[in-house]
């Protein structure tokens, strides 16, 4: 930890996540407004110190629907992306592990990863219908593959050492050597990788509601904002703006974690230093 709060990058994203999510969390504390209130005669309200981030086509207030929409964006990134973890720690133990499986599991993730991961989330999201828990399984479906892989990599490695080799001779299960000595070895990487995916996930999520297949209105969130307001980008561009700033700031944030995570617990970058 001390490593961790050292390195600049990881203490300027954890700065910027840390605002994001006390702000969602402290929505009703910071406005006081319900996001989904209309008030027509306040439609098109530009940025003024009634309304800090403006008002939209109905009069419903910018900067209310940025916080509330923070939390749904959050939560569906932050779901998605340990999801994603699970499903990927299982195909990837069970590959490194079970040789006999290998070929076939990485098989199946190499023909998910055929198509680009956006295409695959449109596609089972379409599928499931437009709900919170479609898009939530849609992009952890979609990254399963990428952390299977990473998971996979390391297990090889991890397999063949000693103690691995020990633990089988003393009479430890599969189920013991993959979740009691394997696991924790993967974890490294893994949690490096979960930091990407998650700022991916929140792009990605905004890119659905944005075609219209995300989480259903008027439930806001960045994605769902930034579509309502791309009709009047030009005339009331505040309503893309805000959300905007906030998916920026989100990816920019976890990208930065992720980068410090990386230098810090990647061992050949110890050693390279």
């Amino acid at each position: 930890m001390r490593r961790l709060m050292r390195h600049r990058s990881f203490r300027i994203g954890f700065c910027i996540v840390a605002v994001l999510v006390i702000s969602a969390l402290l929505a009703p504390v910071i406005t006081g407004g319900d996001p989904t209130a209309m008030q027509i005669r306040y439609r098109f309200h530009p940025p003024s110190w009634q309304f800090p981030f403006g008002t939209d086509m109905f009069g419903r207030d910018i900067l209310t629907r940025v916080l509330y929409g923070a939390r749904l964006s959050l939560w569906i990134g932050f779901t998605a992306s340990v999801l994603a973890a699970v499903g990927g720690a299982i195909l990837g133990l069970a590959a490194a592990y079970y040789r006999a499986l290998d070929s076939l599991l990485m098989r199946f993730t190499d023909a998910l990863l055929a198509f680009p991961a956006i295409l695959l989330a449109i596609g089972i999201n379409a599928a499931l219908g437009p709900q919170i828990q479609s898009v939530i399984i849609a992009l952890a479906a979609a990254y399963v593959p990428r952390t299977a892989r990473i998971v996979r990599a390391s297990g090889l490695v991890i397999r063949e050492l000693d103690y691995i080799d020990a633990a089988r001779v003393s009479g430890a299960g599969a189920f013991r050597i993959i979740f009691r000595h394997m696991l924790p070895n993967c974890l490294a990487p893994l949690v490096v990788a979960l930091t990407f995916i998650f700022a991916y996930a929140i792009l990605a999520e905004a890119a659905l509601s944005f075609l219209g297949i995300g989480p259903p209105p008027p439930e806001p969130s960045w994605g769902n904002i930034v579509s309502e307001g791309r009709d009047y980008s030009v005339e009331a561009w505040w309503i893309m703006l805000f959300p905007g700033v906030g998916i920026s700031l989100a990816a920019l944030g976890m990208n930065l974690l992720g980068d410090g995570l990386r230098d810090v617990l990647d061992p050949r970058l110890k050693i390279e230093s």
